[in-house]
């Protein structure tokens, strides 16, 4: 199959003024393409103006705005090509001692949000035969103490995009979920504490933190590459085939990994 060209082609990014959608947003346009950045924070978009990308204020949580967005880059560009759903949210609690709240918003940005926005994009999207990437985690196909929310947002987006990839075959939309692992990304500074504040103490870590960069490169490759499923990092290899091989095993090494998280109280 020949390799999808992105010169000239309009991608719209959710979570865009990020660490990982900033560096997804100077990927894309290295390879010539168009950018949409989408975000709600207003100054993170400014930066993203001054590379070249159009920007929106879009809250992904809702679908009439996302639905707004979509119908604005179709109309500044033409077009849209591809929908790339980065935008997400953590919490750093055990859910024995988590506001469900907190779990429901984790699951607002992440999966809901990315599902408004994907609705949003779908017929313009089938109009230019393009695709969808979406990014996942190591937490979309195996535990993570102390982000239960996170890891069922993340189950859920697979359960989601595998399910759209099969509807959409013969529309030409392809999808491809990216699952990386640690990211140097800052957002362990707003994880969401178990009454909904910014979580405190130190995030648990486990095999470093991968630059943004390169992670955004990997996706913007795959995606050129039209895959299916991507896994970044060493990290995120050895939990996915671990996981499905030994899950108590893999349950009992992530557990002890994430010894500090367990012990809070």
């Amino acid at each position: 199959m020949a390799r999808r060209e992105l010169n000239g082609r309009v991608v719209a990014i959710t979570g865009a003024a990020g660490g990982l959608g900033r560096a997804l947003a100077r990927a894309f346009l290295r390879r010539g393409a168009r950018v949409a950045a989408l975000d709600v924070n207003d100054g993170g978009l400014v930066e993203l103006q001054a590379q070249g990308a159009f920007t929106l204020r879009c809250d992904i949580t809702q679908l009439g705005a996302c639905r707004a967005a979509v119908g604005a880059v179709v109309g500044h560009f033409g077009a849209l090509d591809v929908l790339v759903n980065n935008a997400g949210l953590s919490h750093r609690s055990l859910v024995a001692l988590t506001d469900p709240a907190v779990l429901r918003s984790v699951m607002e940005v992440n999966f809901f949000g990315a599902l408004n926005a994907t609705q949003a994009a779908l017929e313009a999207l089938a109009a230019r035969r393009g695709a969808i990437v979406t990014v996942s985690s190591v937490a979309g196909f195996a535990p993570l103490v102390a982000r239960a929310g996170y890891a069922a947002s993340k189950h859920a987006l697979h359960g989601l995009f595998d399910t759209l990839r099969a509807e959409l075959g013969d529309r030409g939309v392809e999808v491809l979920i990216a699952c990386p692992s640690f990211i140097a990304t800052g957002i362990g500074r707003v994880h969401l504490g178990a009454d909904g504040g910014v979580a405190q103490g130190p995030r648990t870590i486990v095999g470093g933190e991968l630059d943004p960069d390169a992670v955004a490169e990997r996706i913007v490759r795959a995606l050129e590459r039209r895959r299916r499923l991507l896994l970044v990092g060493r990290v995120a290899w050895q939990a996915y085939w671990l996981s499905r091989f030994a899950p108590g095993l893999y349950a009992r090494i992530m557990a002890r990994r994430m010894r500090a998280e367990l012990q809070q109280r």
